[in-house]
Formats: C-alpha cells, structure tokens, sequence
C-alpha cells in the first residue's frame, strides 16, 4: 500500500485491521493527519524503557530526599529488611512497616530489577511490558517487596522455556504473576509457624520454603493458562484482565489452603511508626511534590519527542480505549502526555476527596494506586473515557449517603476510606465502557464497582494484590449483558472486526513456531 500511496501509511486501529491513515478514524469520524504518524516499534520500545528507568530513578531519589525529610537516615535499610521479612496480605502499608524511605527505596529497586530484564533479553519492550512495569511498582508501597516478588517473576519462565516462547514478548506475565507475592510471604514466614509467629522475628521452616516452591510452579503453568480465557468473560471492557483471572485462582488458593485446612485466614499487620504519627499517618506534601515531579516530566519529556507539539493528543483522547494500544496507533510521545495529563487528573481526585472527607490520606497504598492509575496509559485509559468512573464513585457515596440521611443514620465510610481509594485506581480499567457505551455507562460501572471494591478481598483473603482488577472484572460480568441488550448497537459494530490479542494481556506464542516458520 505504501507503494501504491506513498502519501498513507499503515496504522493499527482499535481493532487491529490495517487500513491507510486517510481514512475515518473510527472513534472520532474525524481524519489522521498525514503528519502525524506513529512512532516505529524500536523507537517505542526505546522510550519504553527509558520511563521504567526514569521512574525507577525518580524513587530511588525520593528515597534519598524522604530521609532528609522525615529524619530516617540511620535505619533505612534496616526498615526495608523488615518490609521483606513481614506477610503482607491487603491492604499491609509499608510506610508503616518501614518507613517513606524504605518503601520509595522498595519500589526504586523493584522498578531498577524489571528495567534490567526489559533491557536485557532480547526483543522490543511493548506497551504491556510497561502495564506491567507500572503494577510492579505501584504495589511495592503495600505489598510486594524485593523479595517476595522472585518466586512469582521467574515461576513464569520455565513455562516459557517448556513451551519454546519467546522471553521478551511475555515478560509482562512475569510481571503479572507478582500480584501473588503475598502468598510467597505467607508462606515462608507466618502459615506453618500459626501462633508461634513474631512480627519482625525470621523463622523459617522446610514446609514453608517448600510450599513457596511448589506455589511458584504451579503460578508457572495455571496463570499463562487462565489469562486468555478470562478476556472472553468480559470481552475485552477491563483492562485490567489479570485481575478478574488472578482473583479467582486466588480464590480456590486460599480457600483450599485456610479454610479447608481449618487454618486461621491472615490478617494484615499493623505496626506503632512513631515517625509516621507524627505524619498522621499521611505524608500528603511529600507525595504531592513527587508526583507534581515525575508527571510534569512525563508531559513535558513527550512535548519534545513529539516535535515540541501537542499535535495528536486531540486524537488519543477520543479514542473509545477498547482494545487499542495508544503506542502503535499515537506513538509513545503522545503516551507520555497521556500518563501525565491522566496522572494529574488522578492525583486531582485523590486530593480532592481527602480533603473534604475524613478518611485515609496519603498512605504507602494511596502512593501506590496512584502509580497503579496509569497502567494501562499506553493502551487504553485516557483522561476523557476515566473521568465517568471517577464520578461514578462520587454517585455511590453521595446516594449512600443521602439514604443513610433519611434513615437517621450516619454512614459507616466515605469515600476517601482506603478501600475506595484503592478500588477506584483499578476501576478505571473499565474505561472501554465509556468510550463504547457512553458517560452514563460509565457512570453506571463506576457505581458498581464501587459498591463490590471493599468486598471482594475476603475472597481471596487479601492474597491476591490486583484485587481492583478483581472487582473491575466482576463488575464488567454484570453490567456488560445489560448493556448490550439495551444498547445493541456497540456489540453490532465489533461482529467483523478482528481482535489483536497480542496487544492484550495474555500469553503470545512467537518462540519456536515463528523460528520454524522462518527456516
């Protein structure tokens, strides 16, 4: 085609069908500007890269500068040992454990360890290796930490080498399969010792090491299995699809390893942090600037690759975000805008909902849902398909709370209560919704989702950390049939179009097949 019309070129659209850049975009009806066309793959993967190391960077400073700032000097790395050492089930707060410090320090060696995988192994990292890259991090502020994350990383690769795929392509499943860390913790340090176990004290035991073990292998050959086949139960409108699939699995884990062993189900530590007390519990200021910080470098780190322009931004944000990787269609200039202008719009909330109702501030899981937000900025979430989430959980608490008024009762949370705070960071995986169904189907899953977010732990005892990606999945299950009975519509549209399932987060099988069918 480029032969035939040097003028187009050739674009991926939501649907992965291939088609001249002149013609209709599909979610705006409005024309692709000739001039903007997408950045090629390794140029991607480049940029890719680059945002893991500078976030990985951007920690490791903070963790430098949090302890000029809370006085921490002399006991950090002490108090990121005992991160490592304590069971983390939801929601464990690691500023409490440790310390500001010793979380940003956490996440700032997490965020440096998959960079060195990202670079090393051989291929281009895509816009999935950085969904991942982002829910590593986000969850080194309450409950993955530098060493339960192994066991879960590598279990991932034996399936891989078994099956002749390739490392790099589905290093994101590596990435994913983190979100079982807390069991690897369980294990080795809390489920064989029951009362016997001391916080902040290391006992291990041959049972729990080797329970750790036979976990981590079975992670290798369950998760690559589950993956795809959870997509199909919500039809690609959440994001986050790991998590409806981890959550179930982590469902039958717990029960099977608690309940039906007549086992005492964990519960989260909670720890006396004299400095972070002093805090009230919330270091709003610090955690404000750092993220002033690395959004305001992301926007403006993407003007400049884009040719120091905004040009296409317009472009992105009316995207519906269904099925559609924002890096080959827009390039990863345009995705930095987007991760920045979306984190800003974020952290707005967050502040805005902390300050007028009482809750939770700026904890070790506020900071790490913030980061947890802007997952899927290369692949589908934008500030314009977010934002009737966002409302949608404003709607449940303000009707709860209306209600609870006129049945002379007080409301027993709000919603800047932690629960919330960390729900609605993974709702916004629902955001293909919005752009398929509209705002009042946003406003709509939002509300759902909202509702289910504080219950769905006790599932899986708090074991599995992507558990918004649980409930976000849930939610799709439910309103997903209504939606398409009374809006047929949106489902007429996709009959003929063919899903890229490449671009989502299920395992890609390029390993020996493609080497044989290139011999």
């Amino acid at each position: 085609l480029n032969a035939l019309c040097p003028d187009a070129i050739i674009i991926s659209n939501t649907a992965g069908l291939r088609r001249p850049a002149s013609a209709l975009h599909k979610d705006t009806k409005e024309k692709i500007p000739m001039n903007h066309r997408p950045s090629v793959p390794a140029s991607n993967s480049r940029i890719i890269n680059g945002t893991a190391l500078g976030f990985s960077i951007l920690f490791l400073l903070a963790s430098l500068a949090a302890a000029c700032f809370v006085g921490e000097w002399g006991h950090v790395f002490l108090d990121w040992r005992r991160i490592m050492i304590s069971p983390c089930p939801l929601v464990t707060d690691y500023l409490a454990i440790g310390g500001l410090s010793s979380a940003f320090l956490n996440a700032g060696a997490c965020g440096l360890a998959c960079f060195f995988f990202m670079v090393l192994l051989k291929g281009d990292s895509h816009a999935n290796t950085l969904a991942g890259y982002f829910l590593v991090v986000a969850h080194c502020f309450y409950g993955l930490n530098f060493l339960n994350m192994w066991p879960c990383f590598l279990a991932p690769f034996l399936y891989m080498k078994r099956k002749g795929l390739d490392f790099k392509e589905n290093l994101h499943i590596c990435m994913f399969a983190t979100s079982f860390a807390p069991f690897i913790s369980e294990f080795l340090f809390r489920y064989t010792l029951g009362d016997d176990f001391v916080y902040g004290q290391v006992r291990l035991t041959v049972s729990g090491v080797v329970l750790a073990i036979l976990f981590s292998i079975l992670l290798a050959f369950v998760l690559p299995a589950i993956l795809p086949g959870a997509r199909a139960w919500h039809k690609g409108y959440n994001l986050y699809n790991g998590g409806l699939a981890f959550g179930i699995f982590g469902f039958f884990v717990f029960n099977f390893m608690y309940r039906t062993m007549g086992i005492e189900p964990p519960q989260a530590l909670t720890a006396d942090n004299v400095i972070y007390d002093y805090f009230n519990r919330s270091y709003r200021s610090f955690a404000t600037l750092f993220f002033l910080a690395a959004f305001s470098l992301c926007t403006i780190s993407g003007y400049i690759l884009n040719g120091r322009s905004f040009k296409g931004f317009r472009h992105l944000v009316t995207d519906t975000g269904y099925s559609s990787n924002f890096a080959e269609k827009y390039g990863m200039p345009l995705c930095l805008i987007n991760i920045g202008c979306y984190g800003f719009l974020f952290l707005l909330y967050i502040h805005l909902i902390t300050h007028f109702t009482e809750g939770a501030g700026f904890t070790g899981p506020t900071i790490g849902v913030t980061v947890a937000a802007l997952t899927f900025s290369a692949m589908g979430q934008h500030p314009r398909n977010v934002w009737p989430i966002l409302a949608g959980y404003l709607l449940l608490y303000l009707v709860t709370l209306v209600l609870c008024r006129m049945d002379g009762r007080e409301i027993a949370w709000t919603i800047s209560t932690q629960g919330y705070i960390n729900g609605v960071a993974f709702a916004t995986g629902l955001c293909p919704i919005v752009g398929r169904y509209g705002i009042r189907a946003g406003l709509a899953a939002g509300f759902m989702c909202a509702s289910m977010c504080t219950a769905t732990s006790a599932l899986h005892g708090g074991l599995v950390l992507y558990n918004g990606g649980f409930t976000a999945g849930t939610t799709a299950l439910i309103l997903l049939p209504i939606l398409e009975h009374y809006i047929p519509s949106a489902r007429e549209r996709l009959k003929d179009q063919t899903i890229r399932m490449n671009d989502l987060i299920i395992v890609e099988l390029p390993g020996k097949e493609k080497r044989r069918r290139k011999k």
